[in-house]
């Protein structure tokens, strides 16, 4: 058998890569494009909980057809508790196949991996269902994907005015400093989820509940504005999908199972169907599906994260750490 080697990128090489908001968002586009064209196997994500901790393991599984031509699987905990050993809450390993061999060809870090797609979804997914005058953000959570959320739709938006809230004054403090720091402009940091959505532009949704908890209300969500709720338990009322023009997900396959994500009850309810899904993302990127049509439209994208994201995103990050010389090549057999 000839030799197999494998390319190790870990968080550290991450890093160097330096890789831009360009790039990120180009290899998630490529990705939903894809999936759009049905050049892609998804496999609905499993999750193992443990039991020893306020947490749980995704395990992502999908393979994408040439150019990017790779199979991948990604474990990646979700532990809500690691802030107080000073962990980030989402540590995860990405790794790549060959699909014609199955033979390995990358292990990598994906914590980084994981908070840039979802973020590139998000803004991507703006990009196709908001306003294109979109200027005001309202953030809700201020864990690890939250900062790719609003650093990469700015990157689209320039907004005139950003809001973050997060349950912990400490957390969104220094969320709200972080950003105004690498963006260059003015970030507020409230003190509560009204004051931070009511009226925005854009509203995306990312907290850390325990429980399914109804804290985002309908009524503070301005018509036209654009929605993107992904929280792990359900925090928006059950009302919310009533005033959306289309209500777009990642997957259907994956959103309409499983017992996490924010728009279970409305699965439950019958509010989210088949029948009143407009597209997925991915349709609507391909240009088989139309994404905002007017300026009244309230839009809602509900994503649960896609194993597809996570392959494109690491063959990019693989393919530019060759160029430049980053990383370690062992020999797996």
């Amino acid at each position: 058998m000839p030799p197999i080697y494998i390319a190790y990128l870990n968080r550290l090489d991450i890093e160097e890569l330096k890789i831009t908001d360009q790039e990120i968002l180009a290899a998630i586009e490529t990705s939903l494009t894809a999936q759009g064209r049905g050049d892609t196997v998804i496999e609905p994500r499993v999750h193992l909980e443990p039991g020893a901790a306020n947490g749980h393991f995704n395990v992502l599984r999908g393979a994408i057809k040439p150019p990017i031509d790779r199979a991948g699987v990604k474990i990646v905990g979700d532990f809500v508790d690691n802030y107080k050993l000073g962990l980030h809450s989402e540590l995860g390993i990405l790794a790549l196949f060959d699909p014609r061999t199955g033979a390995p060809q990358a292990i990598m870090d994906a914590s980084g991996i994981t908070d840039m797609r979802t973020g590139a979804v998000t803004a991507i997914g703006a990009k196709y269902l908001a306003r294109k005058n979109s200027k005001i953000l309202g953030h809700v959570g201020a864990r690890g994907t939250a900062y790719w959320n609003v650093r990469l739709l700015n990157h689209l938006f320039d907004f005139d005015e950003i809001r973050v809230h997060s349950r912990r004054e400490e957390s969104r403090n220094s969320f709200a400093e972080r950003l105004s720091r690498d963006l260059g402009k003015k970030v507020v940091a409230t003190e509560d989820w009204q004051s931070c959505v009511e009226g925005a532009d854009i509203v995306v949704e990312a907290s850390r509940l325990d429980t399914p908890t109804p804290m985002l209300k309908t009524e503070w969500i301005k018509p036209g504005a654009f929605v993107a709720p992904y929280g792990t338990m359900s925090a928006i009322e059950l009302s919310l999908t009533d005033m959306m023009a289309k209500l777009v997900v990642d997957d259907w396959g994956q959103c309409k199972g499983g017992k996490f994500g924010s728009l279970r009850a409305h699965v439950e309810a019958g509010k989210l169907s088949e029948s009143t899904l407009h597209a997925e993302l991915g349709q609507i990127v391909a240009g088989l599906k139309p994404g905002r049509e007017s300026e009244a439209e309230t839009n809602l994208l509900w994503h649960r994260g896609l194993s597809l994201s996570d392959i494109a995103l690491g063959h990019a990050m693989l393919e530019k750490a060759e160029r430049i010389g980053v990383g370690q090549r062992l020999r797996f057999a």
